[in-house]
């Protein structure tokens, strides 16, 4: 039996899993609140694109970190560490389980290893590297990172510019690869961590993707990205869905083409974060169908 209090059920796996209702209905049967671990659902103003839980799911199980903040907040991995921590630390007192459910392997690495000291950003670097993002786009410090780190180019979320940069930026100043700098010892937490995947096929994934895009569509999209499109230059909406859009209401593609690619950039992400999941030897792996056989392994896990 550890002395560790309470138990951290983290939920993952790729957008189109499931893994929203496998964590509600997880959450009712262990009786235990939500944290969220995706990077975009904490924005306010972005239900439809990042799919938020519905009312009725937050209604189901308490909620955290589901838009709480504004899109123009510069929010983070390490800020989101800090805080959930903090969080953790008051609910792990009237709860013996916590669920953290959502698809940010670096959300879920921050919050259950941390961070690796990494170096600071130096203001002369940054500044040049963040010319060349507006100047050049994404796609010039893509091919940078793709020659410094292959290693990290294959799991990065490439439509993440912050992500990107950061990288790019400490492989530059450190001269190794961002990814053997991630590798270090995890941080002992006060709880214990239990990791739960939802598996799923490709080709049964991808039709999820494909109905869950079409079903966005028909739940107002369009009309989203169109009020948040005058901020379109914000990291946060730098996001599979509405850079698509945005690039439709400039006129630089058809609407046909933008559905077509938010599909298959949505296809291609789910894609890395497979690859991300999947070097996790701590993730066990479930059928999203399996909720009693996902319930009786995190009591026994708890025992």
């Amino acid at each position: 039996m550890s002395d560790k209090r309470g138990t951290l059920v983290v939920v993952a796996g790729p957008t189109g899993s499931g893994k929203t209702e496998v964590g509600v209905e997880l959450a009712r049967r262990l009786g235990a609140p939500i944290i969220s671990t995706d990077s975009r659902q904490v924005f306010r103003g972005m239900a439809v694109g990042t799919a938020q839980p519905s009312a009725e799911q937050q209604a189901a199980a308490l909620h955290y970190f589901i838009a709480d903040r504004e899109v123009s907040d510069d929010y983070n991995a390490g800020r989101f560490e800090a805080e959930a921590l903090e969080l953790l630390d008051r609910l792990f007192v009237t709860h013996d389980y916590v669920l953290a459910v959502g698809g940010s392997g670096l959300y879920i690495d921050a919050l259950c290893h941390g961070f690796d000291a990494l170096p600071p950003a130096e203001p002369a670097l940054r500044a040049q590297l963040e010319a060349r993002l507006r100047e050049e786009g994404l796609g010039s410090l893509l091919e940078e990172l793709r020659r410094f780190d292959p290693v990290y180019y294959e799991s990065v979320d490439r439509s993440n510019p912050s992500r990107v940069l950061r990288a790019v930026e400490v492989c530059i100043q450190t001269g190794r690869p961002y990814s053997e700098q991630r590798s270090g010892e995890p941080r002992e937490r006060p709880f214990r961590i239990l990791k739960i995947g939802i598996k799923v096929g490709r080709e049964e994934l991808y039709g999820r993707i494909d109905r869950r895009v079409d079903g966005m569509l028909a739940s107002g999209l369009e009309e989203e990205a169109r009020r948040l499109w005058p901020l379109r230059g914000l990291n946060a909406l730098m996001t599979v869905g509405y850079r698509e859009m945005f690039d439709y209401f400039d006129g630089k593609i058809t609407y046909d083409e933008a559905v077509r690619l938010i599909k298959r950039n949505s296809r291609r992400y789910a894609k890395r974060q497979m690859t991300w999941f999947r070097r996790d030897a701590e993730m066990v792996w479930f059928g999203r169908d399996e909720i009693k056989m996902m319930e009786n392994f995190c009591k026994k896990f708890a025992e």
